[in-house]
């Protein structure tokens, strides 16, 4: 939660030095929530019309995994395990858990009122993800993995004022994150490291360690514009 809100402040400070000397009328505070692999909310920072009717976007969100741990995996690269991630759920009460944060920073594009009431705006850039899961072993221990991963991404904002400055808003897109080091741990692990892309065994914790590829996400909330 200390990090969340530290990248919160450096999100509202980079968005109001991008918008250089122009007023902060207009800016835009935004608050969503909804579904991107799993419950996710975003806190973002909007300045549209820096230049024309283009402005920047930046925002940071959280979600809880809906899958952190492959049951389909049994810690090897050719299937030959005895166990199954989803076989020691069933057998041994195994459970999973895992979360993603991801910091963005768009480019964003007007489009105006589409539809009476409607103002749209496309946006696009760069991600930056942090992901954990973690296998969960009770008394025994726990296994954890660990991937910080660039990315970018896409997507549409929709906007419907509801009264003074406040309005609803929508948010459809789609993020794609590149392959990246994964690093394991926990209490459970007889020695925890760090696998880069190139390595052999990386092949096994990319399958097991469940984190975004290619992702959609749907998301609505309100904003306030000052």
């Amino acid at each position: 939660m200390k990090n969340l809100i530290s990248l919160t402040v450096l999100a509202i400070a980079a968005s109001t030095a991008t918008a250089g000397a122009q007023s902060l009328n207009g800016v835009e505070l935004g608050l969503t929530g909804g579904y991107a692999g799993g419950l996710s909310g975003e806190a973002f920072v909007h300045a549209p019309n820096v230049v024309g009717p283009v402005g920047v976007k930046v925002g940071v969100a959280v979600t809880r995994s809906a899958d952190a741990i492959n049951d389909s995996n049994d810690g090897t690269t050719d299937g030959s395990g005895p166990f199954t991630f989803g076989d020691l759920k069933q057998n041994i009460g195994a459970t999973e858990s895992g979360s993603q944060t991801v910091v963005s920073l768009d480019g964003t594009y007007s489009l105006g009122e589409v539809a009476p009431g409607v103002d749209t705006t496309l946006y696009a850039g760069g991600r930056y993800g942090m992901f954990r899961s973690t296998e969960d072993y009770g008394a025994d221990g726990n296994v954890t993995y660990s991937s910080n991963s660039f990315g970018i991404g896409a997507g549409v904002m929709a906007s419907y004022a509801l009264s003074g400055n406040i309005s609803l808003v929508g948010d459809l897109g789609v993020d794609h994150f590149f392959k990246s080091s994964i690093t394991t741990g926990g209490s459970n692990t007889n020695a925890g490291g760090t696998y880069n892309t190139g390595d052999a065994g990386y092949s096994v914790y990319d399958d097991r360690f469940v984190r975004p590829g290619t992702n959609f996400k749907a998301r609505v909330g309100v904003k306030a514009t000052f």
